[in-house]
C-alpha cells in the first residue's frame, strides 16, 4: 500500500488546512514536528525513506502556504494495519487537525481491506488516548518499558474495521 493514490487532498476543520500525500521536500517539516512532539523521535532519514519507498501511507495536513503542520503514517500488511505515527505541530494543535489525519488513515487502512487496525500509545499521553478512544480504538494490551526518555509502558490500541456492506 503505497503512499500515493489513496490520499488525495481535502479540508479539515481548520480553514485552508488540506490533508495531502507527503512528498520529499516535507521532510524537513515532518521531522521538525516530530521533534517538537516526541521526547524520543524519529530520525529524518526513517521519514524521508518511508517517503521515496512508498512501503507506507504518508500524509501530511499542510496550511494555506502548503507547509505541512502535521503528519500521519500508516503500514498496512495482509487485513491488518498500524497507524505508526501522528503528530501535530504544536502551534497547530486543538484545531481537529490530528483527529482529521486519524480520520483519513483510517479511511485508507480501511480501503486496503484492513480487518483491524493498531496503534500503539504512551500510557501518560491522556489526549492521545482520548482522541483514539473516541475514533473507536479500545486498549488491548501494555508494552511494558516500551518507550524511552522517558521509560514508559505504550498501550496498544485496537479497532476493528467496520463492516462493508
Amino acid at each position: 500500500m503505497g503512499g500515493g493514490a489513496r490520499t488525495a487532498a481535502r479540508d479539515v476543520t481548520d480553514p485552508g488546512v488540506v490533508i495531502r500525500t507527503a512528498r520529499a521536500a516535507d521532510v524537513d517539516a515532518i521531522h521538525a514536528i516530530e521533534v517538537a512532539s516526541f521526547t524520543d523521535p524519529w530520525k529524518r532519514v526513517g521519514f524521508r525513506d518511508l517517503i521515496l519507498a512508498g512501503a507506507a501511507t504518508v500524509i501530511v495536513a499542510a496550511d494555506a502556504a502548503d507547509t505541512p503542520v502535521g503528519f500521519g503514517i500508516l503500514v498496512a500488511a495482509a487485513d491488518e494495519a498500524e497507524i505508526a505515527n501522528v503528530a501535530v505541530a504544536p502551534d497547530a494543535r486543538r484545531r481537529g487537525i490530528g483527529a482529521a489525519l486519524v480520520d483519513h488513515l483510517l479511511a485508507v487502512a480501511e480501503h486496503a481491506g484492513a480487518a483491524a487496525i493498531y496503534l500503539e500509545v504512551r500510557e501518560s499521553n491522556v489526549a492521545a488516548r482520548a482522541l483514539y478512544g473516541a475514533k473507536g480504538f479500545c486498549d488491548v494490551s501494555r508494552r511494558r518499558a516500551y518507550y524511552r526518555l522517558p521509560d514508559e509502558d505504550a498501550i496498544v490500541m485496537r479497532r476493528p474495521a467496520p463492516a462493508i456492506a
